[in-house]
């Protein structure tokens, strides 16, 4: 027979085999509703979203610099002059040969007509009348040639006059009065950089967010941007897209996603550290409970015996899930139809993976709670409490639940962290007594999980240590590799 001792909010259990045998200390706690926010935050840096080098096409001697570091300009504003003696005496050059060409076209026709005369006379041959032709048609490609030139010696004097390729404002300054900068059209390393500018009107941070997270975000959700200069503000941004390359950054891999900002205040300067946070599902009012208060249906004979409780005393007919998640939908203004359940983030198979992942159990634990869940999946497959479905509205607010009651409509996305799944509590009732509830788990974050069916608000769970719950799975295991001489689970 137990025996239990409530003090305060602290339960100590004593198991019936003799009382020299110390007491569980068991820490309970209440099922209360609270504000519910599931949100995605990652940080990056502040960039504008075009960046441009500003390069001249001529080389030369820097004269004036008509900009500075942030000043900003306008298309077509000056920039900078560089020295144009070399590009004018190439155009004073390409005049002088197109004079000179013009001549020779000229000269060319007056001797071809002569020549025809005396061909026509017979007093000189066809080969010397061709002779004069072909003379005329180099003529003719000269002039051609020296228009030509003439025209890009034109074009290189406004080449020495640097202007804004774009509205924006100049970002670095990378030159000084009186340098000698190189071309960028005819140098075979791009040329020297003179400024660096960028339009600020429209920002974009580049984050980088956890693969387990990014499947939750999607183009389009809204973002609230912080950055360390006003930490009292927040901007409002969107994301643009999520770029499918993933990087992988000591070992662990994620994906980038790349928030809009409107930046017509100026506020945001590039190279700003910026954190960003997206809300993926909120519940107002919803009743809650310490995640620690809650298990998976596979761990509840683990997680008695971490409360001293004898696991083959506490069984749940798993049928029952089916109807609190017919009650749960009912009471979020669902369709009760069809499958009750679903599985949110990929469900407690997903879970699992993600604490091997994160370290949290081993691989050996995670083969044994598999095994469990396959043994579980062999009974009524059409009641199971991990079939899929549940495809309903997107999350919105609702009132509490709890077992039977109702509230205003609420939604639940899958793929959003408001997806349904099956839970088990242990509630501790007021003279001791230990029984284990059938719940329905919705959002949760780092620390509270929401119950959509199950329970009450004001009842007292017994709270689970995640060390001592991984501690009781390693020793069932163990003991499983006993039974079965180390075989499937090696």
């Amino acid at each position: 027979m137990r025996r239990f001792l409530i003090s305060g909010l602290v339960l100590f259990a004593a198991c019936g085999q003799g009382d020299e045998e110390a007491p569980i200390s068991i820490q309970t706690a209440a099922a209360e509703p609270r504000d519910l926010r599931i949100t995605v935050e990652a940080t990056g840096q502040v960039e504008p979203i075009r960046k441009v080098e500003v390069k001249s096409k001529a080389g030369g001697e820097i004269l004036r610099l008509h900009v500075d570091t942030g000043d900003p300009v306008q298309p077509g504003s000056l920039l900078a002059e560089i020295d144009p003696r070399d590009v004018v005496n190439a155009h004073d050059q390409a005049e002088a040969d197109l004079a000179v060409a013009e001549a020779r076209l000229e000269i060319a026709e007056a001797q071809l007509g002569r020549s025809q005369e005396l061909l026509d006379s017979e007093v000189i041959t066809a080969q010397e009348y061709e002779s004069q032709k072909l003379e005329h048609a180099n003529a003719q490609a000269a002039l051609v040639r020296a228009q030509t030139n003439l025209e890009l010696a034109a074009l290189r004097l406004t080449d020495v006059t640097i202007r804004a390729p774009m509205t924006g404002t100049i970002l670095e300054k990378n030159v000084e009065e009186g340098q000698v900068i190189q071309s960028a059209s005819g140098n075979v390393s791009g040329g020297t950089t003179l400024f660096m500018m960028a339009s600020l009107e429209q920002m974009r941070v580049r984050t980088l967010v956890d693969e387990t997270d990014v499947g939750r975000l999607r183009a389009g959700m809204q973002a609230a941007v912080s950055v360390e200069a006003f930490p009292d503000r927040d901007f409002q941004g969107e994301i643009e897209k999520i770029e499918p390359q993933a990087v992988v950054e000591q070992n662990v891999t994620m994906f980038p996603v790349i928030v809009l900002l409107e930046n017509r205040s100026g506020l945001l300067k590039p190279g700003m550290n910026a954190e960003v946070e997206v809300l993926v599902g909120e519940r107002l009012g919803t009743l809650t409970v310490p995640n620690n208060a809650v298990v998976e249906p596979q761990q509840m004979a683990p997680a008695a015996e971490v409360l001293g409780l004898d696991p083959d005393q506490y069984q749940v007919d798993r049928s029952v899930w089916g109807e609190l998640m017919a009650q749960a939908r009912s009471a979020a203004g669902l369709p009760t139809g069809g499958a009750m359940v679903s599985r949110g983030e990929g469900g407690p198979l997903a879970d699992i993976r993600a604490q091997v992942a994160a370290g949290e159990i081993t691989q050996d634990s995670a083969r044994a709670l598999f095994a469990q869940m396959r043994q579980a999946q062999r009974g009524d497959e059409a009641q199971e409490a991990g079939a899929e479905g549940g495809q309903g509205a997107r999350a919105g607010q609702r009132g509490q639940r709890g077992a039977g009651a109702t509230g205003g409509a609420a939604g639940f996305a899958d793929g959003e962290g408001g997806g349904m799944r099956p839970g088990v509590a242990f509630v501790v009732a007021p003279t001791g007594e230990i029984s284990v509830r059938p719940v329905v788990i919705g959002l949760n974050d780092w620390d509270y999980a929401e119950i959509l069916a199950g329970l009450e608000e004001g009842e007292y769970l017994a709270l689970i240590g995640a060390a001592q719950l991984q501690a009781q799975q390693q020793e069932r295991l163990n003991q499983m590799r006993g039974r079965m001489g180390g075989g499937p689970f090696r």
